[in-house]
């Protein structure tokens, strides 16, 4: 991993803050903002899915077809194996080919779905869609993670995010507008998900100012090329700030140059990291995904009509770039193990509060901080994972980790459509709150400390 007398990761750690590291970011976020477009879609348009008469709010059994848990699962599973089957294919071919591929990938499928008339139908195709978008986020976590500086990782995931979750407002508003219409015969709610693939349009031109992770190139023995980029991008720092660069630090390990394999993630400290971050990612999309795709549906079943949760769930969703935005200002100051444990317990205790509400401020304020909370949550914990494994085992690690997100999701809309039907809405919060005090514990009792380090002697 060495090039000349300094490695790559040496190299890239000793930047400063710069525009064009920022502007890589920036090229990452944009691809990554039609994923997030996507993902949240799936709350915006269930109440026109209700409309149709194509699916129904509950089911009849736990597990029945006819119900939106059933779309919410179809979008979960595919998102289970695209993290943990084909993440590992950013390792091998890297970042990337992989963020142009899978953006492809999601926006044809997404497209095909819209104009799909059954249950059946629509869940297939949100199933195969959602694979691409599976691939997608793992390699955005570890592209970023790879390509800034050790004193900046949590900022730059912060600013990531703030830059995705951009699309959260504007998927509301366009749903807000158009899912209770009928445009040239079609459904608003088609025209919602028609909209979100025109990502198409935009990847081979994102696709042309991003380099490769040298990062990556340089474990892959590939040292002349990663040498290349890595002095392309010395050069332009170099020319923003008008001094010369501070010298490179190496550190032990950092030389090190093999191909990593799956069974990594289960010796030596990665095990422990592996089990921890399993679980974690098991419980949080309980409390993440079970307030962001069910609010409307919530809050219908509180009394709210069609037209006023999409105005409410709207104004909730213009928080959604605010949370990371906030971030922004600690994300390097405090540890990010209590980042993303303090955030969890902030989840747990507004949730409660919020199935109390029957007032639209009350309402409205609730479901803000919740919002600003879960985004906290999650550019910490994305930033958090990526930087627990080494280069060579780190897309597949993170993937496979992540994965448990998504399989713990393909129930939980069933489960939390049940404890809806059953115990209301104040029960599905309490089944929440449960689910986010134990990722409290785990994070807090078992998290190793990250921030300042380099990803190499994290991963030592």
């Amino acid at each position: 991993m060495t090039t000349g007398s300094s490695t790559i990761a040496a190299r890239l750690d000793r930047l400063p803050k710069s525009r064009f590291i920022r502007r890589l970011i920036v090229l990452i976020s944009l691809g990554g903002c039609f994923e997030i477009y996507d993902l949240f879609f799936t709350a915006y348009i269930a109440l026109g899915l209700f409309k149709s008469g194509i699916f129904t709010p509950t089911t009849k059994t736990l597990f029945g077809m006819e119900g939106f848990a059933s779309f919410v699962a179809a979008l979960f599973s595919g998102l289970f194996l695209g993290t943990i089957i084909f993440s590992r294919l950013s390792d091998r071919f890297g970042r990337r080919s992989i963020f142009t591929f899978s953006l492809l990938w999601y926006s044809v499928c997404t497209l095909i779905m819209a104009f799909q008339t059954t249950a059946m139908s629509i869940d297939i195709w949100r199933f195969i869609a959602s694979i691409g978008i599976g691939v997608e986020l793992v390699n955005i976590d570890t592209y970023v993670s790879e390509l800034v500086p050790k004193e900046s990782r949590g900022r730059a995931f912060a600013f990531n995010q703030t830059i995705e979750f951009m699309a959260v407002p504007v998927v509301a508003l366009i749903a807000t507008l158009l899912v209770p219409t009928t445009i040239l015969g079609h459904d608003g709610w088609r025209w919602v998900v028609a909209i979100g693939s025109v990502g198409a349009i935009f990847i081979w031109i994102i696709r042309l100012g991003l380099p490769e992770s040298p990062r990556w190139l340089a474990q892959r023995g590939r040292l002349a090329e990663a040498d290349a980029i890595m002095t392309d991008i010395e050069n332009k720092v170099r020319a923003e700030i008008g001094r010369e660069l501070p010298p490179p630090r190496v550190i032990a390990g950092e030389s090190e140059e093999r191909q990593g394999a799956w069974i990594e993630m289960w010796q030596g400290p990665y095990f422990g990291r592996t089990v921890m971050m399993s679980i974690y990612n098991f419980l949080q999309t309980i409390g993440y995904y079970g307030f962001a795709t069910w609010v409307p549906t919530l809050l219908i079943s509180q009394g709210i009509t069609v037209t006023k949760s999409l105005e409410y769930t709207f104004i909730i969703a213009i928080a959604n770039p605010f949370g990371p935005m906030l971030g922004y200002l600690f994300a390097d100051k405090i540890e990010r193990k209590w980042q993303v444990a303090g955030a969890s317990i902030a989840i747990a205790v507004l949730g409660v509060i919020f199935s109390q509400q029957t007032t639209a401020v009350g309402i409205v304020l609730l479901g803000i901080l919740i919002t600003l909370a879960n985004n906290i949550l999650s550019y910490s914990f994305h930033a958090y994972q990526a930087e627990l494994y080494p280069t060579r085992i780190r897309a597949q690690a993170v993937g496979f980790v992540y994965s448990w997100s998504r399989f713990s999701a393909i129930f939980t809309g069933f489960i939390i459509a049940w404890v809806l039907a059953n115990y209301h809405v104040t029960g599905v919060f309490i089944f929440i709150a449960a689910a986010m005090i134990l990722v409290f514990l785990i994070i807090a009792i078992f998290g190793p400390r990250t921030n300042q380090r380099r990803l190499e002697e994290i991963a030592a």
